[in-house]
């Protein structure tokens, strides 16, 4: 972080960047982002993968859009969506990375389910 901002840059700072954790902070934002990581996609291919509604997946890609972190073009009547800023799926990623291994790690040490009665007689 740069230390030679000023008391006011640095609220701006960390409004700014609260803000950005804000957009990140709604699953269905990160599954688009997700959705996006490979290249361009139409609106309806990323209902189809997410399996979210049109009108909330329209929502959230509004939402990321406004923010600058998508961009799109319109080609015939289709919209057509790509992240337009490299660094919030950087930091989506390093973020999903860290909490996968984490979910991999407490499911490889949960132990097997004891057989009841019930289910050893089955």
């Amino acid at each position: 972080m740069d230390n030679s901002l000023s008391k006011e840059q640095m609220a701006e700072l960390f409004e700014e960047v609260s803000n950005v954790f804000f957009l990140l902070s709604e699953p269905t934002r990160l599954k688009i982002l997700h959705s996006l990581c490979h290249g361009e996609r139409a609106v309806n291919d990323i209902v189809t993968e997410i399996e979210a509604s049109q009108a909330n997946v329209s929502r959230q890609i509004n939402m990321l859009f406004r923010a600058k972190i998508l961009a799109r073009r319109k080609e015939g009547t289709q919209v057509y969506y790509r992240i337009d800023d490299p660094a919030t799926l950087g930091i989506c990623q390093s973020v999903c990375a860290r909490v996968s291994a984490d979910i991999l790690a407490r499911s490889a040490n949960r132990p097997e389910p004891q057989a009841t009665a019930a289910t050893a007689t089955a």
